[in-house]
């Protein structure tokens, strides 16, 4: 039997990881700029996430949702503690995908309305509704296309209102830095004038923090810049450093009922052991601080090279755009200096997403590789 050949792949095989490196099964030692999209938040093997994960897997590893676990309870305690949304309520499920579509699902509950309003370049997963509201026609199957979707385009506030206008709208769903897309973040006005607009015409706000979320740009979240309050907020990716998480922050004017929502996965006691980790060490580690002081040397030192027009994205969540295809950069990094980085929507964009671990001496190689392929 064989894969199902659905991913382009690279011809490394990583068989370990030690805070900002991976190795693969011949020894060679990449430094990861990448994170695995986005995933790895505290480092590969952190010791307090190996702690956490084993110490549950040797008790207990997994019971359905049908009984107490209060390691949901003290997980959602200390996100509302650290992120400061206060009275917030937290679902818990697998991925950032499952995430998008129990938000929408629940806006959709909660208004009684079916149409959702997305922006151009968007990316909010692979599943039925996620997937019609991410902006890529490529990937939406003609089932998916039965949902109700209409695009704006990303940033145009009086075309949000247009849509908005017409009163059907259940949700707007918005990442508040755009990650496949190329790292574009709106203005503040915008997103302020987005949410009271939502709150106008009764429209749940959505901020997608898949990506963004959970300390990547320095705040818990990216939205927090623009002193909005959303509705829902989607989260996953750094939730877990790796293990499969994710979940949904839920505002206390939507009201829960018994079956609602559901999951048979979703905040098992792996996940919940794993994303405390996670928290613990984000606490302990100040690497909140730590990710906008290594993000303003990171961005000092890449404006320094003239062949990058501009560096897009805020904390370690960063774009580095040229005037040519990275397609070649990228490999170039990848087996003649041991490097992994990203791709975008965007051709021209090189993605640099590392563990919020990364030190100013990883900083340095990367440019150092750089130069030597573009100066």
């Amino acid at each position: 039997m064989s894969l199902f050949n659905v991913y382009p792949l690279f011809d490394i095989t990583p068989v370990k990881g030690d805070d900002i490196y991976v190795y693969d099964q011949n020894g060679t030692q990449y430094l990861d700029l990448y994170g695995g999209h986005a995933v790895i938040s505290i480092g590969h093997s952190h010791p307090k996430y190996v702690q956490n994960v084993s110490e549950q897997v040797s008790t207990l590893g997994f019971y359905s949702n049908s009984i107490q676990n209060p390691l949901q309870t003290q997980l959602a305690e200390e996100i509302i503690e650290q992120s400061g949304c206060k009275d917030y309520q937290l679902f818990l499920c697998n991925s950032g995908a499952e995430a998008n579509e129990n938000a929408l699902k629940l806006a959709s509950f909660h208004t009684g309305r079916k149409k959702v309003m997305s922006f151009t370049n968007s990316f909010h997963g692979r599943t039925s509704a996620a997937v019609a509201a991410t902006d890529n026609p490529k990937i939406v199957a003609p089932i998916n296309a039965q949902q109700k979707v209409e695009f704006v385009e990303f940033g145009d506030l009086e075309a949000a209102e247009k849509v908005l206008s017409k009163e059907d709208v259940c949700a707007v769903i918005v990442e508040v830095i755009q990650g496949i897309g190329g790292l574009d973040e709106a203005s503040t006005e915008f997103y302020q004038g987005l949410s009271k607009l939502c709150k106008h015409y009764e429209t749940l706000f959505i901020a997608d923090e898949i990506q963004c979320g959970f300390g990547r740009t320095g705040d818990f979240f990216a939205f927090q810049k623009h002193e909005i309050t959303p509705d829902i907020i989607s989260m996953a990716k750094g939730m877990g450093n790796g293990f499969p998480v994710g979940g949904i922050l839920i505002h206390p004017n939507i009201k829960a009922s018994f079956g609602l929502l559901g999951t048979t996965f979703g905040g098992n006691h792996l996940a919940c052991a794993a994303s405390l980790a996670v928290l613990e060490v984000l606490k302990e580690d100040g690497l909140l601080n730590h990710t906008k002081e290594m993000s303003a040397y990171f961005q000092e030192a890449a404006s320094a090279i003239p062949q990058i027009k501009a560096v897009k994205g805020r904390g370690l969540m960063l774009g580095l755009e040229f005037d040519f295809p990275i397609t070649e950069l990228r490999k170039n990094l990848i087996f003649k200096h041991h490097i992994f980085t990203g791709s975008a929507k965007n051709p021209n964009l090189l993605r640099i997403l590392p563990p919020l671990t990364i030190q100013k001496e990883h900083v340095d190689m990367f440019i150092e590789a750089l130069k030597k392929e573009i100066v």
